[in-house]
């Protein structure tokens, strides 16, 4: 039995080796996209926090809505077609 646990425990520090260098290796090929994939998760995170406070983007809207009228039609006629876009490629998939 003592001699099956100490294979265990070789077994488990290889293991825990090899696990340690694929991970080093791993960093290195890493390392050139870790910016860009942190910027790309800072905009999912804006993303998510305004689509989850909708008191904000509806303000802001009104807002604008306020002082450039204009302006406003435009960017509600481009997101009602953006969300209709949205749903109808939604149906698709």
């Amino acid at each position: 039995m003592s001699q099956k646990l100490s294979d265990l425990q070789a077994r488990q520090k290889v293991l825990q080796e090899r696990a340690a260098q694929e991970r080093a290796d791993f960093a290195l090929h890493f390392e050139p996209i870790e910016k860009p994939l942190s910027w790309a998760d800072k905009g999912v995170d804006a993303f998510n926090f305004i689509k989850n406070t909708p008191v904000l983007w509806t303000s802001a809207f009104a807002v604008l809505a306020h002082y450039k009228p204009k302006l406003a039609s435009k960017v509600l006629a481009v997101g009602w077609g953006a969300v209709k876009l949205l749903k109808s490629a939604k149906k698709l998939v």
